[in-house]
């Protein structure tokens, strides 16, 4: 039997799968970006295994996690969203996600792309931390607090430093497995 994180749970297909598969995949494209950014919105307060068993509709409610589509939704979508059971029916977040990719692509014209804007924080080097166990991973960081305020600055929502750091983790810019887990690098 393989030894994974403590977070991910050994009873969930699904979590395993995302922890064995992506959770350690360091990630450019700037669509997948915006997609763990809608789902680490969707996720505060709840757990990520609540977002990853829904993550299917939010990809089908949410086109794609297209951010040029997401940017032109206007109330008859909204309405839409807030009614569809398969996704996390929260106003502030629904139109957090329409607000963020409208920042979103903002940032993508300064910078080239997203990508580019978020690597750069780090000289486009991933940061490995080797923690020994879940307990001794932060919740945030003076990385996760800068990218934070600086969006925040740009007019997104729900980017709060515990979430980017998690969004960090996510999308691999930042490496926590475990020491004994066998993704750890």
């Amino acid at each position: 039997m393989k030894t994974r994180c403590n977070r991910a749970n050994p009873n969930n297909e699904l979590y395993i799968q995302y922890h064995d598969k992506e959770w350690g995949v360091p990630v450019h494209d700037d669509r997948v970006l915006f997609e763990f950014l809608i789902l680490e919105w969707a996720q505060a307060g709840l757990s990520w295994e609540t977002v990853l068993k829904k993550r299917e509709n939010y990809r089908t409610a949410f086109d794609g996690f297209d951010y040029e589509k997401i940017a032109q939704y206007g109330e008859k979508k909204i309405t839409e969203l807030l009614e569809n059971e398969g996704i996390i029916r929260n106003k502030l977040k629904i139109n957090s996600a329409i607000k963020n990719a409208k920042a979103f692509i903002e940032i993508r014209n300064e910078y080239g792309s997203f990508s580019d804007y978020l690597w750069g924080y780090v000289d486009g080097k991933q940061i490995v931390n080797t923690p020994k166990d879940s307990h001794d991973v932060p919740v945030s960081t003076e990385l996760s607090d800068a990218i934070s305020k600086d969006l925040k600055k740009r007019g997104m929502s729900f980017v709060g430093t515990t979430i980017m750091y998690a969004y960090l983790q996510a999308v691999w810019v930042v490496d926590d497995h475990i020491a004994a887990c066998f993704c750890s690098k």
